[in-house]
């Protein structure tokens, strides 16, 4: 109890705001649209929109979360505030590997970044356990991004600073401003230990605790948030029972498809080899990598494991994979690959597998965006 107590007072701490409509559904005008009070604080476009005030809790300010705009990045040699098990976002745009630590991202949310060359987004949402990266370049035009201070479904609701339009994190889409219905490009991303960054990316470059902001980095707000028995904060949607509410899942949408790969399954499976949206992939969980929702230090934090997925074929050939002891072996060269594709020896050595666009979700968040997906299940069986 005394724990989830002071998880809440974490989650309230980051989310209280001076108006006593915080936490509440926005209201309607009298016109049916937008609140005109609301209004007059944006340059928003709200002729345009296709969701209902209705549908967005207001948890924040705007900005009162801050994003990063500015990032600044040390070598992995240098980055010693890490835990061996801490998660990071790992992304690597044209070589440039890069670590966003979610001691960091925990308290931003938002970085707004070039990697590789690339204008790239890099996204948290703490109460979805979602991370999503994106191409920040819309229509010849390269956006910056803040958090709007809004929650669709408990997740964050962000707006480019170019027009002040609403966008969706867990989907990319635009929900109200000039840009509804414009959807931002995902880029293959993904949570891993800083252990295994380390590994695969020597050379990389990590984001700096050195931020220009005073935060408690390296400890967890959310304390015990991510409980499987908890319940999800700030939620005003449908709940699908399929699976548990908190049950983290590995998800994929492909060829109007989607799917999700509950880490309750990939646990002891290692290895799921699936089709989706007529496209082969393979899914790899390995065990090693630290919850940023459990404990208040994210470094001691109980081992959740990690899940990525790709395409199996290579040079033309579908492998085959069993999971081995830390990491992967393909059944028809007996190469071994690590959990970011790569294969560190065997004939196959030195080749990368095809990283497939997936997402870490809890399963609420997910299945509240998209109630059509197909759940993987023990023994391989796939309920819709």
């Amino acid at each position: 109890m005394k724990r989830r107590l002071y998880m809440i007072a974490g989650v309230l701490g980051l989310f209280a705001v001076a108006c006593g409509a915080a936490g509440q559904p926005l209201a309607e005008s009298d016109s049916g649209g937008f609140p005109l009070g609301l209004q007059s604080l944006w340059k928003t476009d709200f002729s345009k929109a296709s969701i209902a005030p209705g549908e967005l809790i207001q948890g924040q300010t705007k900005d009162g979360i801050p994003a990063l705009s500015d990032p600044q990045f040390v070598d992995v040699s240098a980055a010693g505030f890490l835990g061996a098990l801490e998660p990071v976002i790992s992304l690597v745009v044209n070589g440039d590997a890069r670590a966003y630590p979610l001691q960091i991202l925990i308290w931003h949310e938002i970085v707004n970044d070039v990697v590789g060359g690339r204008p790239v987004l890099v996204t948290f949402c703490p109460l979805c356990n979602t991370a999503i990266s994106f191409d920040r370049e819309v229509n010849g035009e390269v956006l910056e991004f803040g958090v709007s201070g809004f929650l669709r479904n408990s997740d964050l609701v962000m707006f480019d600073r170019a027009t002040e339009s609403w966008w969706q994190q867990i989907t990319g889409e635009a929900l109200v401003g000039s840009f509804t219905g414009t959807k931002l490009t995902p880029i293959p991303s993904t949570i891993i230990s800083w252990a295994d960054f380390r590994e695969a990316f020597p050379d990389g470059k990590v984001l700096s605790r050195n931020t220009g902001y005073s935060r408690d980095y390296g400890n967890n707000p959310y304390i015990g948030y991510d409980d499987i028995n908890s319940s999800p904060f700030l939620f005003n949607g449908d709940a699908d029972g399929r699976l548990a509410p908190m049950e983290r899942v590995v998800t994929v949408e492909l060829g109007g498809e989607t799917v999700a790969y509950p880490f309750s399954v990939l646990e002891p499976e290692g290895v799921i080899a699936d089709s989706v949206g007529g496209a082969e992939v393979v899914v790899f969980f390995k065990a090693g990598t630290a919850s940023a929702l459990d404990g208040r230090s994210i470094a001691d934090s109980k081992d959740i494991g990690a899940a990525t997925v790709f395409s199996p074929i290579v040079d033309g050939a579908l492998l085959s994979f069993t999971a081995a002891e830390g990491g992967f072996v393909d059944e028809q060269t007996g190469s071994f690959w690590n959990i970011l594709g790569l294969a560190e020896s065997g004939q196959l050595e030195g080749t990368q597998l095809n990283a497939i666009v997936s997402g870490n979700h809890f399963w609420f968040a997910w299945a509240a965006f998209q109630p059509e997906t197909r759940v993987w299940s023990a023994g391989g069986l796939q309920g819709g």
